[in-house]
């Protein structure tokens, strides 16, 4: 197939619905990580929690998101896709707004009236609820919106989209960061999810359901949910794995304000954030050529151990630009890992179940955010509050990455090999 009817194949092979979703998740993804770049020093500075509690708490933001997705396909199964994603930007945009708002004076009531750790926790719960409808809905469309000969070309735009997402997320919290209030981060991140909510109601036309099987109930969802927890040995290694989620998320739970507290508190914490994504964009498809004749399960503990080595260039010379080569080194470690993670989860799966293995191979994200949240807030408080010693919490972080390799490892020897 020449060049020209392969471009040919691509233009007619997508109905509109795949590139309103898809454009549409380059937002979704901005607005995330935006936030996400900003929390924990938002949390610390501008709303005086303490930084155990502001790391906590951001861990409870990132986490939530994961784990809501179990469930979120279901839904958006049931209500539609057009539907799904006009809710969840809907969902975004105010949950966003609000969470710039917590200091604001239209809230004092609320906040005399509750615990503010109370009050922010729950309103860091609500977008979980928004991004849990919007990746099924997307993929789903993906799906449902390309034809068979562009199917996986199209996996890759909505892959490379995401990332595309990651990148200017930070870039831009940082720009707006530097030049106003923090707070203004959220409220950018409120209107670009908005925007997205009006586009899908004005472009994007719920995509055809053809040869599909019937939409699983809620119900069906918890059984389902059972049936996987009943597989112990797949559960183990979701537990085992999740180690690699708890170091990896430090990025964004420790980093900007280890950077800003203890290395130099006019660096643009945002900024910096966005050198894993700009790796992962420039070396995944040549890293993937170069590690494609290793086995899964061997890159994803390769993976693992590059990641978790990596924290150790900040830990032994502090600086900004050894951050920079941290956050490289730790991607480069990503790009090894994450697409033969998926690829061992869905070979691991039993016939039939794969959708359902596939939804849970998001659990160690999440419950590497909610736990690495509390872990970054007790590595905060005692290195950098009680022994002075802040260099030493990268020392811990990257003791918990080669840990959770070694456990990969014996994993793989034992009850892997056994099974």
């Amino acid at each position: 197939m020449t060049l020209s009817e392969r471009l040919q194949e691509i233009r007619t092979g997508f109905d509109r619905p795949f590139w309103v979703a898809n454009l549409s998740e380059i937002f979704e993804r901005l607005s995330y990580y935006a936030v996400f770049a900003a929390l924990a020093r938002y949390l610390h500075e501008a709303l005086q929690f303490p930084t155990q509690e502001a790391a906590s708490l951001s861990g409870i933001f990132g986490g939530a998101v994961w784990v809501m997705a179990i469930f979120g396909g279901a839904l958006a199964d049931r209500i539609g896709f057009r539907r799904a994603l006009s809710l969840a930007y809907f969902i975004l945009s105010c949950s966003y707004f609000l969470v710039g708002s917590i200091g604001a004076p239209w809230l004092a009531p609320v906040r005399n009236a509750v615990p503010l750790g109370l009050m922010v926790g729950v309103i860091l719960f609500l977008p979980a609820l928004g991004v849990a409808l919007v990746k099924p809905s997307v993929v789903g469309t993906t799906a449902r919106a390309s034809r068979e000969n562009v199917r996986s070309i199209g996996y890759s735009i909505y892959y490379t989209l995401v990332n595309i997402g990651s990148f200017l997320g930070p870039f831009l919290a940082g720009w707006v960061h530097s030049r106003m209030r923090v707070e203004n981060v959220f409220r950018l991140a409120a209107l670009s999810v908005f925007l997205m909510f009006i586009a899908v109601l004005i472009f994007f036309k719920e995509p055809r359901r053809e040869h599909e099987q019937p939409t699983a109930s809620l119900g069906q969802v918890g059984r389902n949910f059972l049936t996987v927890l009943g597989n112990i040995r797949f559960v183990l290694f979701l537990m085992i794995f999740s180690g690699y989620w708890i170091v990896f998320w430090q990025q964004y739970l420790i980093l900007p304000i280890y950077i800003h507290d203890y290395v130099d508190p006019k660096a643009n914490t945002e900024l910096i954030l966005i050198a894993d994504p700009l790796i992962v964009i420039t070396l995944t498809v040549a890293v993937n050529a170069v590690t494609r004749r290793i086995s899964s399960f061997r890159a994803i503990t390769l993976g693992t151990l590059i990641s978790a080595v990596g924290w150790l260039v900040i830990g032994v010379y502090p600086g900004v630009w050894t951050a920079i080569v941290t956050l490289a080194i730790v991607a480069l470690g990503e790009i090894i890992q994450s697409p033969r993670y998926y690829e061992y989860i869905s070979r691991l799966a039993p016939p039939g179940q794969q959708g359902t293995y596939m939804g849970f191979a998001f659990l160690p994200i999440g419950i590497g955010s909610l736990v690495g949240g509390w872990v970054a807030g007790k590595l905060l408080h005692h290195f950098g509050e009680v022994t002075h010693q802040p260099n030493r919490i990268w020392w811990v972080v990257t003791a918990i990455g080669v840990a959770t390799a070694a456990l990969l490892w014996i994993y793989d020897k034992t009850v892997k090999a056994g099974s």
